[in-house]
Formats: structure tokens, sequence, C-alpha cells
């Protein structure tokens, strides 16, 4: 299946005023790894081959979800795969280093604003996605109940807006906010949802 082309920017008539004002359509980027089993969800502690058929839906409900939002969609993957060949969006590859090093790199790499969604939510309802595309905020961060965020919406961003998080510690959220507003920059949060990432959580997904 071919990609998507990206949809032109487009002008709108501002409410109250006799001008147009220009709209940059976001784009949204579903991070991924590649689904190689024995690497891909092994908290869930299942033979490593089913985990990795998991993250395969799992990835394929985020690429979904996001089509179906006002904005071009990418997949970004931690490694080349032929996986997901078949979704209608653009690859990309995320930069080395850790995930705010991964995150800034693709926030940075489109001219409007950025929203960069996990894929260990299958269940986020589109609602919630919807809501962070319409803050205001330079930032908004879609949180999870285990202490991290689903999503980061930036429109706009800053050299130390990851500096001294502390990813996989559960206090992603909480650094991730006092990093952007000691970097300059307006933060505002989202409804909760629940990541998937233990047997526990998995007996909450319905499919």
């Amino acid at each position: 299946m071919r990609a998507r082309p990206p949809r032109p920017a487009r002008f709108r008539k501002s409410r109250g005023v006799s001008c147009w004002e220009y709209v940059i359509r976001p784009t949204i980027i579903v991070f991924a790894k590649a689904p190689v089993a024995g690497r891909v969800k092994t908290r869930l502690r299942l033979p490593p081959g089913e985990a990795a058929r998991l993250h395969d839906r799992f990835v394929r409900a985020a690429v979904l979800l996001c089509l179906d939002l006002d904005a071009d969609v990418e997949l970004h993957t931690d490694e080349p795969t032929g996986a997901w060949a078949d979704l209608p969006v653009r690859r990309g590859l995320q930069v080395p280093g850790d995930l705010g090093a991964k995150m800034l790199a693709a926030l940075r790499s489109r001219s409007g604003p950025v929203m960069i969604v996990g894929s260990d939510a299958p269940t986020l309802p589109a609602g919630h996605l919807r809501r962070l595309l319409a803050s205001p905020a330079d930032v908004a961060l879609g949180p999870t109940e285990d202490g991290g965020y689903y999503a980061i919406l930036a429109r706009r961003t800053a050299d130390g807006m990851f500096e001294g998080v502390e990813w996989s510690s559960g206090r992603e959220l909480e650094q991730t906010i006092r990093a952007a507003k000691k970097a300059g920059l307006s933060v505002e949060t989202g409804d909760v949802w629940f990541d998937v990432d233990t047997p526990e959580d998995l007996r909450r997904v319905v499919w």
C-alpha cells in the first residue's frame, strides 16, 4: 500500500475578523521498535514469538488510530525493518541516542506542530489525542498511569526540554514537565490512559 502524500497547509477564515490565517497541518509520528522476537514486550512474560506478534498488533492499532485524525502520519522505527510496509504512512528511522534525543530530533523534523505517539497503548481513545492536538501550549503531554506518557505534542522545542529525564523510571512525566518549563516552554497535560507493559495491563485490553 502506498503512503499517503502529506497534505498541504491550508488557509481558514478567522472567526470575527475579516482576515484569513495560515494553518499548518500537524504531523503525528508513531514511535515503534522493530518487531524482533525476544526484544519487544518482554515484560509481558509471553513466548518471544507471541510477544512480537502482539507488538505488531499494537503498532498497527496506533497507526490506524492516528490515520483517523486531521494530521499527516509517519512511522519511525528504531532500526530498518520491512514490517508494516502495508500501512499507508511515510517511514523514518529514529536517530541514535536515548529516548530524549530521539524525540527531540523527531519533534524538530517538521516545520509545524509535531506529536509523537507511542505504541504501548492499543486501546487509547482518539479523543485523548485530539485534545492534545488542540492544546495551545508549547508542549502537551498525555499522561499514563505508570508515570510516563503515551504522547507528546510540541509547537516549540528547546535544547534542554528532556534534560535530566530518567527513562523507564516511572517519573518521566513529572521530569519532562520540569525540564520543559525550565527550558522556557509552556506545558499542559491531557487525559490519563494506561500503557500495556505487564501481564496485569494486558488483562485490561479488550480487542
